[in-house]
């Protein structure tokens, strides 16, 4: 039962440090395309959307990190194994 606690502990920790990056790196961005737009309200449009683009890239980040917390909790290669050495 061990082995089922520490994947539950490795997924919530993955998936809250993923996220916490993820919030910091788009608002980094936010922050940084709204300081180019009022210093140069011309370029917005160019600005908006290489902005989107980046934050779309960052958001993948959490996207990849929830996919791989799901295997950790339901699609374990090692669950098999694990309740193998249980029984015994």
């Amino acid at each position: 039962m061990e082995f089922f606690a520490w994947c539950m502990l490795a997924a919530g920790l993955g998936m809250g440090i993923g996220s916490f990056g993820t919030g910091i790196g788009q608002g980094l961005a936010i922050k940084s395309a709204c300081e180019g737009v009022a210093r140069n309200p011309g370029a917005s449009g160019k600005i908006m959307t290489i902005m989107m683009v980046g934050l779309a890239m960052v958001e993948s980040l959490a996207i990849y990190v929830f996919v791989v917390a799901m295997i950790i909790l339901f699609a374990n290669p090692m669950k098999e194994d694990v309740l193998k050495l249980l029984a015994q």
